[in-house]
């Protein structure tokens, strides 16, 4: 039994490196979209939102000596790569996608318009958002937020590498506690950083509730998917 119609999960571009500094791992987008296909095939319509750390990690000592708005733009055109490789592996597994762009590039992706990313949703495609909002200081956890509200999401799927939302840094520090449920005002009162503090006003704004969970747990996608009890719920 699916709990949600229609999530926004967001992705963080080190998750297409797998294992690796930086770059894209063949292996890992792999699996990756097995589990994205498996919950598509459930029936639920999904938008996915992914970084681009994992490619501008190659760049970022350079990046550092550069106007910002030009490493932001960088960043923006590495969610394009990898939204093209994300979309490539699921398609190798017969699920329809669509990538849609906020720069426009014809020849790559489809340009962002909000009605047809809905009539893509309700046609059963899973579309992936790249460009973030094409603006720069905009994160992608921003631009997550704004698609999701568009597109009318019933729930942000934040993933990530430990199981949710704690008190600190549970890579840090062991006697971290789990929440199992956080107020957006804790989140941005105690500076708890799990989204960008402008993504997480914007979802409070709106009572647009974000999960939080961990990916490398196999089957959390599906879990989510359906309401179970796993990682951290900020509403």
């Amino acid at each position: 039994m699916l709990k949600y119609e229609r999530i926004l999960l967001k992705l963080s571009g080190e998750v297409m490196a797998g294992a690796a500094t930086f770059g894209i791992d063949a292996d890992r987008v792999r699996k990756l979209a097995t589990e994205v296909a498996d919950v598509a095939r459930a029936g639920v319509q999904l938008g996915i939102v992914v970084g681009g750390g994992n490619i501008f990690r190659g760049v970022a000592a350079a990046a550092r000596s550069m106007d910002r708005v030009t490493a932001d733009q960088m960043g923006m055109l590495a969610t394009v790569i990898n939204s093209l490789a994300l979309q490539d592996a699921l398609e190798h597994m017969c699920v329809a996608t669509r990538v849609m762009s906020a720069i426009h590039m014809n020849q790559v992706a489809e340009p962002y318009i909000r009605r047809r990313a809905i009539r893509h949703l309700e046609k059963g495609r899973i579309v992936i958002f790249a460009g973030g909002t094409s603006n720069p200081y905009f994160s992608t956890d921003t631009a997550a937020t704004l698609r999701a509200l568009e597109i009318k999401a019933q729930v942000i799927a934040k993933a990530t590498r430990v199981e949710g939302v704690y008190d600190k840094d549970p890579l840090k520090f062991p006697d971290a506690v789990l929440y199992s449920e956080v107020s957006y005002l804790e989140v941005l009162s105690k500076g708890l950083g799990v989204m960008d503090a402008s993504a997480v006003a914007m979802c409070r704004d709106n009572r647009l509730p974000i999960l939080v969970f961990n990916l490398n747990t196999s089957g959390n996608i599906m879990r989510m998917a359906k309401g179970e009890s796993i990682g951290t719920v900020i509403q």
